[in-house]
């Protein structure tokens, strides 16, 4: 259960992540053309036009994959009563927050990726929040949060 978290990263991975992945999941699926067109703030040399229908079912695939995040988050963190699950768990996150900043900075380009006063809040959930998630996971598996708890029996969701 979501229990053997310290409070701390259960707040945040059991609670806060899977509400801003739902929250991507509604903009990329019913804001569309904006989920697209915001994905790089402040550009006027757009190369890719958001109401195109290739743009928009890429857009509305990566809303079903943070869909698909926050049901397994929710599942894994909420039913599993052993350690090892979550920190992998943890670690696999880790690894995607990395392979996610990494490519929106490239393409903002280093002065935009550091320039956080011109972000959108596109930019704020692609960097700022990951960036967040990813410190709190490596403190969370550094234990700096505390020892996980012991798993409480009960009933599972």
């Amino acid at each position: 259960m979501a229990s053997i978290l310290p409070p701390i990263p259960r707040l945040v991975f059991a609670v806060l992540e899977p509400i801003s992945l739902i929250a991507g999941w509604i903009a990329a699926n019913f804001d569309t053309v904006s989920f697209i067109a915001d994905q790089i703030p402040s550009s006027s040399s757009l190369n890719v036009h958001p109401s195109s229908p290739s743009a928009q079912v890429v857009a509305m695939q990566l809303g079903n994959t943070y869909m698909l995040l926050a049901l397994l988050g929710l599942f894994i963190l909420n039913t599993t009563t052993d350690v090892r699950v979550v920190k992998v768990y943890i670690v696999a996150l880790a690894i995607a927050d990395i392979g996610h900043v990494v490519p929106t900075m490239w393409m903002l380009g280093w002065e935009r990726s550091i320039n956080v006063r011109s972000w959108n809040k596109m930019a704020w959930g692609n960097i700022g929040a990951t960036v967040f998630l990813f410190v709190t996971r490596v403190t969370y598996l550094s234990g700096l949060f505390g020892k996980d708890r012991a798993a409480q029996k009960g009933k599972i969701l």
